[in-house]
């Protein structure tokens, strides 16, 4: 029995309390500053507000300000934060942070390194650790389609625990695995990581269909839907991740898996990036949309946000062609320069990479 802490009580993070506690381990779940509301429900009568389910046994919350009291004595710690939270995390956590003790990240995205290139989550993390700490703490990370409330609800689960060090991956895995919650390992962090925050993006692209049909005024008598639309969407995301992720030194085959195209269908489903692109598709602009969601993370927009950053670098590096990924250039239109959404259909599937 291990004993875990994880930092950030949001849907995701709060989820991975049920196979931890499945297979007996005690699990302090830890509030960040924004998460006061849930750690007090959860304290009053262990319901979480968000997930709308009672914690399960073997489960104690704490407050961000009880920090030190939560990490005392544990052997893992999960980084359940979201992208714009990493910073904060790795500074909040740095004093309490040992080599003995592994970090496996579930946030998704990226983010941008002092030299402007794009940078993974764990390597970011780690950058921003104190000299002491920095490159010894075991880092791990988890990709793969995981809807929290279905692993709450524990309805079978698929996901790949990505990681550089086989040996930390072979001791995280049976602490989580459970006869729902199904585990594969990967060497292959960069293109596990890239394509975890790659998904978030694409699928804000697809739910641009949804947008346009509605702006149609929907389906009407014909049942003329947008399914061809959105079907053309997922599979120019789909080549597009590929370069992507072989830009990130990551193997190109992750596309196809888990991490790439398994993830990118199960959002698709549903959830606030559908909305975010569904409203942008609609016709509304970035700030209106975002106005909209208020109070919602969203990590597509964040993504997007960097990529336009990182993409004119590429460029200047030689790495990318001007005429390559038409369709998260017009991504990086439509939420950096709010511009109209105006799909570039002609230029998509004209190069295989």
């Amino acid at each position: 029995m291990s004993t875990v802490a994880i930092v950030g009580a949001g849907f995701m993070g709060s989820a991975m309390t049920w196979p931890l506690s499945d297979n007996g381990h005690q699990v302090r779940l830890v509030g960040t500053y924004l998460d006061g509301e849930i750690i007090a429900a959860c304290r009053k009568d262990r319901w979480h507000p968000k997930l709308r389910r009672t914690l399960p046994d073997g489960v104690t919350p704490f407050f961000v300000e009880e920090l030190e009291e939560a990490l005392k004595g544990v052997e893992l710690i999960v980084q359940g934060v979201s992208s714009p939270g990493v910073r904060w995390a790795a500074e909040t956590l740095a004093s309490y942070l040992e080599p003995t003790v592994p970090v496996l990240a579930i946030t998704k995205g990226l983010a941008l390194a002092d030299d402007g290139s794009l940078c993974l989550l764990p390597d970011y993390f780690n950058s921003l650790l104190p000299e002491r700490i920095r490159g010894q703490v075991p880092l791990a990370a988890v990709g793969g389609p995981c809807i929290a409330g279905e692993l709450a609800g524990r309805r079978p689960t698929c996901v790949v625990f990505a990681g550089r060090e086989e040996a930390l991956l072979q001791t995280l895995v049976p602490i989580f695995r459970t006869t729902y919650y199904h585990i594969g390992t990967s060497s292959d962090l960069e293109g596990v990581e890239t394509c975890a925050a790659l998904k978030n993006v694409y699928t804000a692209g697809i739910a641009l269909a949804s947008g346009l049909l509605e702006a149609a005024g929907g389906p009407g008598e014909a049942g003329a839907h947008m399914h061809n639309l959105a079907a053309a969407l997922f599979a120019q995301a789909s080549l597009e991740m590929e370069r992507l992720v072989e830009l990130m030194g990551g193997d190109r085959r992750r596309v196809h898996g888990l991490p790439g195209v398994g993830d990118m269908y199960v959002t698709c489903q549903g959830g606030r990036t559908v909305r975010i692109g569904t409203l942008l598709g609609s016709g509304l602009s970035l700030a209106q949309a975002l106005d909209r969601l208020a109070g919602v993370t969203l990590e597509s927009v964040e993504a997007i946000r960097i990529l336009a950053q990182a993409l004119p670098r590429l460029e200047r590096a030689g790495r990318l062609g001007s005429d390559e990924l038409p369709f998260l250039r017009h991504l990086c239109e439509i939420v950096a320069q709010e511009k109209p959404v105006r799909l570039p259909l002609d230029h998509f599937f004209s190069d295989s990479r």
